[in-house]
């Protein structure tokens, strides 16, 4: 099952990206490494149309659901993927 925030909805295709992710420590795809990396505009470059309608779950997903070591800048996604600590 997907997130879902004020309407909108993480689909459960890229749930599974995610938990791939924060799990497992594996390189996401460019629409997940950018929102990972709280780079909005290149989120916004690299979305579908399904995943750009929705971009505000991934932001509230990340924000309120995720250990803030794993999100928010691109030197925080690669010490997550190289269990460092940030």
């Amino acid at each position: 099952m997907g997130y879902k925030f004020r309407g909108y909805e993480i689909p459960e295709r890229m749930m599974r990206g995610i938990d791939n992710y924060l799990r497992h420590r594996l390189q996401p795809g460019g629409f997940l490494s950018a929102v990972i990396c709280n780079d909005l505009t290149s989120a916004v470059f690299y979305a579908d149309d399904e995943n750009l309608k929705n971009l505000p779950a991934f932001v509230s997903y990340f924000y309120n659901e995720v250990d803030s070591r794993a999100w928010g800048s691109r030197e925080k996604m690669i010490k997550w993927m190289n269990r460092e600590e940030v």
